[in-house]
């Protein structure tokens, strides 16, 4: 159970880190490369609002450019204050001067039969007037004669396409090369960082994790050992005391309260025995032994020694179960399971109750299901019934004799078999007990 503990702490961990380490680099990545499609466009819409090249830059309050040019290259005069450096577009201080010496781009415009007109590449060096058309026509092919504006990558290539005023289409390319270059190489970056951060959190989580559960771990062997030195001490009491009660019957005979002696002894007996197996289930090393037997017959047989229980408390028992289902597990726990449910569902079933026992194949899968009616169920899910010492009803505990610990007994045998227990209510009349193996 510590061992489980400890595993689930490291996963939760991790997975903790995992998703903020995601979120953080999967914002900071995404929004990298939005920009660098905002800035792509932001010099597209440029040169389109140009006629296809750069506009001539324009000084914002400073000297004139040629002015400014000459006082630049003789390093200033005496008495001269240097403006601001041009900027491409009014308003717009995103680019400035260098902006055409760095910026690689071509353009082709096709008529509307798709043939080309015009082919700009003095811009870009990489890409000659047959492959920049090439590029056009094959985006050409898949618009045809979309009336509305187009833009996207192609390979590094962000592009715009608008319809000219004669109908034809012209194409706008931008190399991009350099900022996707540099988005991807920070994704892989930022990606090798994160993994080799995950590494180091999951050795420093394994290696203090064990100091984290420590004193749970103290905690649950301490409960550990009381149970089992207080079963030990409990029986020998017991044992005296059913002996003495013996001795009362020889000597005056069976009465009232020495019947209600021995129930007493009997429920504290099997109280004691579920807790200390609860205990021993609950040890990492406790390993069942398994062996092939019939299931079926292990469910009708438990199940049909119920039957006169049940006709004598005016409840209707059924059991169906196939032919000859076989089942490698452990045979004594499983009739143990089967038994507590069925006579779980004795106790707290309304009068006249229908209880309905089956074992079913799934796949792979065995479902016993013990199904009864009630007074009154909540709907939905009730796996909280699994739990140790969990009982809605008191007082209808109390005349029944339970003590809420049945059906913790149950899931500990499932989990034993590598399977799983749920409870589940209908209709607000009907609880269905499944256990899949």
């Amino acid at each position: 159970m510590i061992n489980n503990l400890r595993r689930r702490f490291i996963v939760v961990t991790m997975i903790s880190v995992f998703v903020v380490l995601f979120v953080i680099m999967g914002t900071i990545n995404i929004t990298n490369y939005l920009n660098v499609v905002s800035n792509a466009e932001k010099t597209i819409s440029l040169i389109r609002d140009n006629g296809g090249t750069f506009p001539k830059p324009e000084s914002e309050g400073g000297p004139g450019l040629a002015q400014e040019g000459e006082a630049r290259a003789e390093g200033g005069s005496e008495g001269t204050v240097m403006g601001p450096p041009p900027f491409f577009g009014r308003g717009d201080r995103s680019m400035d001067l260098e902006a055409p010496f760095n910026t690689r781009y071509f353009t082709v415009t096709l008529d509307d039969n798709g043939n080309v007109t015009a082919t700009d590449t003095e811009h870009i060096a990489a890409v000659s007037s047959g492959q920049a058309e090439e590029l056009a026509l094959g985006l050409w092919d898949v618009e045809g004669q979309i009336a509305n504006d187009q833009n996207g990558f192609e390979g590094i290539y962000r592009y715009t396409s608008y319809l000219t005023d004669d109908g034809g289409r012209s194409y706008i390319f931008l190399d991009c090369y350099r900022e996707l270059n540099s988005v991807h190489n920070f994704l892989v970056v930022s990606s090798g960082v994160s993994l080799l951060g995950m590494l180091l959190v999951l050795i420093m989580v394994v290696t203090l994790s064990r100091r984290a559960v420590k004193p749970v771990a103290e905690s649950y062997e301490k409960q550990k050992g009381f149970i089992t030195n207080a079963s030990h001490e409990i029986k020998t009491p017991l044992a005296i005391i059913e002996a003495n009660v013996d001795v009362m019957e020889m000597m005056d005979g069976e009465s009232e309260w020495t019947r209600s002696t021995r129930n007493q002894i009997r429920r504290l007996s099997s109280l004691t025995e579920k807790l200390v197996f609860l205990s021993r289930m609950d040890e990492e090393n406790t390993r069942l032994p398994f062996m092939e037997f019939d299931l079926s017959e292990a469910v009708r047989e438990t199940a049909g020694s119920f039957e006169g229980v049940a006709e004598s408390r005016g409840k209707t028992l059924r059991i169906s179960a196939p032919v000859d289902c076989r089942y490698n597990g452990n045979e004594e726990t499983i009739r143990q399971a089967v038994s507590l449910l069925v006579d779980n569902a004795m106790k707290y079933s309304d009068e006249g109750a229908e209880i309905l026992v089956s074992l079913t194949k799934q796949g792979s899968k065995n479902v016993i299901r013990v199904e009864n009616t009630v007074d009154h169920i909540d709907n939905g899910n009730l796996d909280v019934l699994f739990e140790r010492f969990y009982r809605p009803d008191e007082s209808r505990s109390t005349e029944t004799g339970g003590h809420g610990i049945g059906l913790s007994v149950v899931r500990a045998i499932a989990e034993a078999h590598r399977g799983r227990v749920s409870a589940e209510g209908r209709d607000g009349k009907r609880i269905i007990f499944t256990v899949m193996l």
